[in-house]
């Protein structure tokens, strides 16, 4: 990645070797290393490391870095402290799944989950730029196991869960959980869901949440109807707070971002209240794209991730539109065909992002997950599948839209065609009104 600065010896710096001369400077970092030489035989003389770029960056030292990470819900709990932390009047910037965002507004659309470590230093210096006292970041797996995380010292680390996800990276759990338990091996302020037992963590500064166990930070009552009602206890006291957001799994979401929010700011917990009711949640997560027939698109692609809101709408009868993504852990398909099976009235089973693979052996990988097959479709274009869903829906039942969210692609062969589930239906309902 390429980035212009102000400097007497170089006129931009870059992570890339191939973009590398003798007007600018190579930033080596764990990741590319191995092509510092590169960069040299290419005539670049400044070799810098990363804790040189935030001086060069001009990155304010006080801006205070918050990290969360986990299998899901890292999203909504990011934005929820985001969305907070504006409505307490402090300036904040985003960077996650979703893009990157600095008081308010977008300044990049979705990119990776978290992105070269270079490229998250151009996010902090925009937030720097506009006086933002912190800076809230996704982390992925991904990015700890490569160190995209690279010289960053976190105010606060956030742990959200563990379920089965990228073990096509990892290999197996015990990968996967050593990589995200190593993030919080350090002294670092954390603040980790004490429900979660896969975890491991230095005890040290760690405050925890939760709902069934013993924790700083607990949900001791709560009520799921229309929206979220909670009772949370602190230091021996009982707060409540209230969210129009849907799901039991939305109670750990919220939890943590009350928690984080009155960490960083000591803010009492009747303002955080406020700004918590202000948060109408994020795009694609659990978002009702239509009210009657009522039409949920949620972005859950794991096993966890679709059993957690299946049954937070178990009380309805369901009928699920969901896919797996190509080249990705197929060890999960069957059971996510098991989940769904579970929950749904029918299921319709079809393509996510199929990528080099075929979306018919994706789609027998789910199925081998499902006993009942009656009342089960098998719907290669995901477009079709969605349409002929909703000409299935029969009144009082719910159509569920799983795994893409709100992104706006579809990823077959190598080519990304646009594509968002959220405009589908609109579309086909507007027509047929």
């Amino acid at each position: 990645m390429r980035h212009e600065v102000k400097n007497q010896y170089f006129s931009y710096i870059t992570d890339n070797s191939n973009e590398a001369d003798e007007n600018g400077a190579f930033v080596k970092t764990v990741q590319n290393a191995m092509y510092e030489k590169e960069a040299v035989k290419r005539g670049c003389k400044t070799i810098l490391n990363v804790s040189e770029c935030f001086k060069i960056l001009d990155i304010d030292p006080n801006l205070k870095i918050v990290g969360i990470t986990g299998t899901n819900g890292k999203t909504t709990t990011a934005a929820a402290i985001y969305s907070m932390l504006l409505d307490l009047g402090k300036k904040a910037g985003l960077q996650g799944t979703r893009g990157c965002f600095i008081n308010d507004k977008c300044v990049e659309s979705k990119s990776l989950t978290t992105p070269s470590i270079l490229h998250t230093l151009i996010n902090m210096q925009k937030a720097s730029q506009e006086k933002c006292s912190y800076f809230i970041m996704e982390v992925s797996s991904h990015a700890i196991a490569q160190n995209r995380i690279e010289g960053l010292k976190f105010a606060l680390k956030i742990f959200t869960n563990i379920s089965q996800d990228h073990l096509d990276f990892h290999k197996n759990m015990r990968e996967y959980i050593n990589t995200k338990s190593a993030f919080f091996d350090d002294d670092t302020l954390k603040l980790i869901n004490k429900d979660d037992e896969n975890i491991r963590y230095n005890v040290k500064n760690t405050l925890t949440y939760g709902i069934e166990k013993p924790s700083t930070y607990q949900i001791t009552a709560y009520g799921l109807r229309d929206g979220i009602e909670m009772a949370v206890q602190y230091a021996g006291k009982t707060y409540p707070f209230s969210s129009v957001l849907q799901g039991k799994f939305n109670l750990y979401n919220l939890l943590a971002a009350i928690a984080a929010v009155h960490i960083l700011e000591k803010t009492s917990f009747d303002k955080t209240n406020e700004a918590l009711a202000n948060f109408a949640g994020v795009s694609g997560r659990m978002e009702i794209v239509n009210l009657n027939p009522l039409v949920i698109v949620d972005f859950a692609h794991t096993p966890d991730g679709i059993e957690k809101v299946l049954e937070a709408m178990r009380e309805n009868e369901l009928v699920v539109v969901f896919g797996a993504g190509g080249d990705r852990d197929k060890l999960k398909r069957p059971i996510m065909g098991k989940i769904v099976e579970k929950y749904a009235k029918k299921i319709y089973i079809t393509s996510d992002n199929p990528r080099s693979e075929e979306g018919e052996d994706i789609i027998e990988d789910i199925a081998r997950g499902i006993e009942k097959k009656e009342n089960v479709y098998k719907i290669v274009d995901r477009k079709e599948a969605t349409i002929r869903a909703l000409k299935d829906l029969e009144e009082k039942e719910v159509l569920m839209i799983l795994g893409k969210g709100d992104e706006t692609f579809q990823e077959i062969k190598g080519v990304k065609y646009p594509y968002n589930d959220k405009e589908i239906v609109q579309t086909f309902l507007k027509a047929k009104n």
